[in-house]
């Protein structure tokens, strides 16, 4: 072993994938660039962590909602430029050439262009961490990518691309909770 600095041992756990987050905005939808999400447990809670210097995390607070897009790999360069803008002065639905499509449950969109989106209802908030919880309303996928390929950030700009899946849920089976 080689010792390694601290102050990048976050890169090592760098969560994924990397996700964009939708609310409802006075002008026009707002939508932002994260990286750091992680399930709660087997149920639809997810935690993310961002703050009120955000724009969209300043609506998703107002309105209490907000959608999880999850981009396959193939839109990782258009993603990365939606985070380098601000939703307060930027349409970045228009900018980008990403598909708005109304959910179900939240007034926050759906993104077409991603693989799967996640209605969302904010049910709280760690504020001295930046760590927002909420709860899964609906879920949705794009039923016809049947080997989708998620990108994942290292933390200093590069990214990783999922590679080969490997099956051991017969390992699984005890462990796993009904219907998963």
């Amino acid at each position: 072993m080689t010792e390694y600095p601290l102050a990048k041992a976050f890169m090592l756990l760098e969560p994924g994938p990397v996700v964009l987050v939708t609310t409802s905005g006075e002008k026009h939808p707002n939508v932002m660039t994260l990286t750091w999400t992680m399930v709660l447990d087997w149920s639809p809670r997810i935690a993310l962590c961002t703050g009120a210097w955000n724009y969209t995390f300043q609506s998703m607070m107002k309105n209490q909602e907000c959608v999880i897009a999850i981009p396959t790999a193939d839109l990782a360069e258009t993603v990365l430029k939606v985070g380098t803008c601000s939703s307060r002065d930027t349409d970045k639905f228009a900018q980008f050439g990403l598909t708005a499509m109304p959910a179900a449950k939240v007034k926050a969109p759906l993104i077409q262009e991603c693989y799967a989106n996640l209605e969302c209802q904010v049910v709280d908030y760690l504020e001295e961490y930046g760590i927002v919880i909420l709860e899964g309303v609906k879920a949705w996928i794009n039923s016809q990518d049947k080997a989708p390929k998620f990108f994942h950030a290292v933390g200093d700009g590069r990214f990783t691309v999922d590679g080969e899946t490997l099956n051991l849920r017969a390992l699984m089976l005890n462990k796993l909770p009904p219907g998963v």
